[in-house]
């Protein structure tokens, strides 16, 4: 089934302004994913304040044109295309990472839109491996912790000795 003209034009709109507004967008590529593994990976989006949106690609290309974002837009490559987008810096492509680990060879990175610039597949994964904000809280919180700890260790090592 065609799609209208008018439904392509409010695609475009959808598109442009997720990666005009949006801290981050991720291309995704996948295949073979079902419509149940489809609507977890909209959940886990949904629970860290991103979204999730399929588009042909020549209206997702048509969408990063209109955007006017620098730098060199990835390639789109083979298969079917969707973009995650969040106002959560990491949150999208983290995300997207997570759920790739446990559909291995159905769901991909392709690039994305970090801070106002196109970011290829290996930046985007680097930012996808950043942890958490609670994670990056907790462990810097124990680097905080770890000299009193050791400073408590020898104090009671001290007071063995004496006693």
């Amino acid at each position: 089934m065609a799609i209208t003209k008018a439904k392509k034009q409010e695609i475009n709109d959808t598109l442009t302004t997720a990666l005009n507004d949006s801290a981050t967008s991720v291309f995704v590529s996948f295949s073979g994913l079902g419509v149940e593994d489809n609507n977890d990976l909209r959940k886990a989006l949904k629970n860290n304040q991103s979204d999730y949106f399929v588009a042909k690609k020549t209206l997702m290309k048509r969408a990063m044109d209109a955007a006017g974002i620098s730098g060199d837009q990835p390639d789109l490559g083979e298969g079917m295309v969707a973009l995650a987008f969040g106002a959560d810096p990491m949150a999208p492509a983290r995300e997207v990472f997570e759920f790739s680990k446990t559909h291995e060879n159905k769901i991909a990175i392709l690039g994305g839109v970090f801070e106002g610039s196109f970011k290829s597949q290996a930046e985007m994964m680097e930012i996808a491996t950043i942890p958490g904000m609670e994670t990056l809280r907790g462990m810097f919180a124990n680097l905080i912790n770890s000299p009193l700890q050791r400073f408590a260790v020898v104090l009671s090592q001290v007071v063995e000795t004496k006693a």
